[in-house]
């Protein structure tokens, strides 16, 4: 099964950084990963400004896009307001997130998850008045910064809800990146077996060094797409103990998508570390050490230059 990549760098990827990036870089930023192949890009956030500065412009990088380029891109959304909103300004694809546990849902969304699932069908008919689609995000799918590991009943529950049908994909987050290969591929394949009529997208921190190997069981177990961010930036504010994502050059070396070539790769890579270095964050993508090795020339994967 050929994988895709999400690259998140614009809405996870900026939640924790400590400078913001430019509006007109961000939009750069889509063009040159469209550019380059990578098949999705989560452009932005509808979370209020004050909470998360580094989104506050999401709706200026949508209207700078073209209507080709918005196709390829999601705006993560937690309630119906937040679809009309973006919709308004031409947003077609809506991550609508929620988490499998109230108290994180509390801490981040400010309502408990019944309330979030009670609103997703006309967060879903909002999204259909623009022929738009929206996906089923569901946070903390294994592990609660509050309440610890997350029963698995409760995810299967959630799923199996009427409320949510009607999403073109399912997202199962490992929101903390505590997962494990096992784990994961057990709960991706019940969202697989649940909800064959949907999309299956694995969303990937690199807390605990597994963002690349759980992303490798996710595709086992039936995700099509998994998410990235260039260097390993991100993590949720309202969940400590995350770290950043696992990282889209990673990602791209281990899948191999039909556009990860050797030259693919290498701008990937020097726009992981331009990115970063702009944004005073360390990059943590993996592969840098063996594709900056000097040793290693023979490789074809290493960088020239």
């Amino acid at each position: 099964m050929s994988v895709r990549i999400r690259d998140v760098t614009l809405r996870d990827g900026l939640q924790l950084t400590g400078k913001p990036l430019p509006t007109e870089r961000k939009v750069r930023l889509v063009r040159e990963l469209l550019a380059l192949g990578v098949e999705q890009i989560e452009v932005g956030s509808m979370a209020r400004p004050d909470l998360v500065p580094a989104v506050a412009d999401t709706l200026e990088v949508v209207a700078a896009l073209s209507p080709q380029e918005r196709d390829r891109c999601w705006v993560w959304v937690a309630t119906p307001r937040h679809v009309e909103r973006a919709a308004a300004a031409g947003v077609t694809r809506f991550q609508y997130c929620f988490s499998a546990s109230d108290s994180h849902n509390r801490a981040n969304i400010g309502r408990d998850t019944e309330t979030s699932i009670a609103a997703m069908p006309d967060a879903i008919a909002a999204a259909r008045a623009v022929d738009g689609r929206v996906q089923l995000c569901i946070a903390t799918s294994f592990t609660c910064p509050f309440e610890g590991e997350v029963p698995i009943e409760r995810l299967r529950a959630i799923l199996d809800d009427e409320r949510t049908a009607g999403a073109s994909d399912v997202v199962i987050c490992d929101t903390l990146g505590q997962a494990h290969p096992a784990g994961v591929r057990e709960r991706v394949a019940i969202a697989a077996e649940q909800r064959p009529e949907a999309g299956l997208v694995f969303h990937g921190h690199d807390t605990w060094g597994a963002g690349v190997a759980n992303a490798l069981a996710a595709v086992d177990a039936g995700a099509d797409t998994v998410d990235g961010a260039l260097g390993g930036l991100g993590g949720c504010p309202f969940a400590p103990g995350a770290s950043g994502n696992t990282a889209t050059e990673d990602l791209a070396f281990a899948l191999r998508p039909a556009w990860s070539s050797p030259d693919a790769f290498a701008t990937l890579v020097r726009l992981g570390e331009e990115v970063t270095a702009s944004l005073e964050e360390p990059d943590r993508a993996r592969v840098l050490g063996g594709a900056r090795s000097e040793q290693a020339r023979a490789f074809a994967w290493t960088l020239r230059g």
